[in-house]
C-alpha cells in the first residue's frame, strides 16, 4: 500500500454521533410533515361524515392541535439540521423528539374517539 493513499477512516472527518443525530432529525421532519398532511386530510374527511350524519365529535378539534404538534416537531427538526452547534443541535433535536412523540400519543387517542364517536 502506498503512503500517497489515506486511510478511508481518516479521511473522513466528520463526526458520525453528528450524522447520526442528523439523520435522526431528517426522520423527524419528514415524518411530522407528513403527519401533518394526514391530521388536515382526517379533519377534511371528519367534516364531511358529522355533515353526513350529524354525528358530533371533537376529534377534529384533537386532529388540528395534532398537526400543530407535528408541524412544531417539523419546524423543530429543521432548526436543528441547520444548527451549526452541536451541543444545541441536540437539545434542539431531543425537544422536537419529545414533540414528535407526544402527536403520536395524541393521535392514537384521536382514532379511538373518531371510532367510538362514529359507531
Amino acid at each position: 500500500m502506498s503512503a500517497a493513499r489515506e486511510n478511508p477512516s481518516t479521511a473522513d472527518t466528520r463526526d458520525p454521533r453528528r450524522t447520526l443525530e442528523a439523520d435522526l432529525c431528517i426522520h423527524i421532519f419528514t415524518a411530522s410533515a407528513a403527519l401533518v398532511g394526514v391530521c388536515l386530510t382526517v379533519i377534511g374527511l371528519l367534516q364531511v361524515v358529522t355533515a353526513a350524519t350529524k354525528a358530533a365529535t371533537i376529534g377534529d378539534d384533537l386532529l388540528a392541535a395534532d398537526a400543530t404538534l407535528f408541524m412544531l416537531s417539523c419546524l423543530l427538526a429543521y432548526w436543528a439540521l441547520r444548527s451549526r452547534n452541536s451541543r444545541r443541535m441536540h437539545r434542539i433535536e431531543r425537544v422536537a423528539d419529545a414533540i414528535f412523540l407526544a402527536g403520536l400519543l395524541l393521535m392514537t387517542a384521536v382514532c379511538g374517539v373518531i371510532t367510538w364517536a362514529i359507531l
